[in-house]
């Protein structure tokens, strides 16, 4: 049984730095492309970015400077450094697998106050 289980989510105002940490079971982790997504009231859900098992990292522009993925292969366990948070990065946060098959957490919310 595949489990994406987030953690970190909270309320933090403008500027503020927040962590979310996203722990994986019952896939291959080490070989899977690892990233989180976001969706904000009333708007589409939207990659954030993405670790690939190679080492390449993708960013969406809104997020390149502030946010930072990594991994922990040995703990089968993703992380999203974000910083200088702005209130429109305020979401539900999802952590996302990628390998044969595509996966998906249950979410945690991140409000950003101004």
């Amino acid at each position: 049984q595949v489990q994406l289980v987030e953690s970190g989510g909270d309320l933090v105002q403008a500027g503020g730095s927040l962590s979310l940490s996203c722990a994986a079971s019952g896939i291959m982790f080490s070989i899977a492309t690892m990233g989180w997504y976001r969706q904000a009231p009333g708007k589409e859900r939207e990659l954030v970015g993405f670790s690939s098992s190679g080492g390449s990292s993708y960013y969406v522009d809104s997020v390149k400077g502030r946010y930072t993925i990594s991994r922990d292969n040995a703990k089968n366990t993703v992380y999203l450094q974000m910083n200088s948070l702005k209130p429109e990065d305020t979401a539900m946060y999802y952590c996302w697998s990628h390998g044969r098959e595509e996966y998906w957490g249950q979410g945690t919310q991140v409000t950003v106050s101004s």
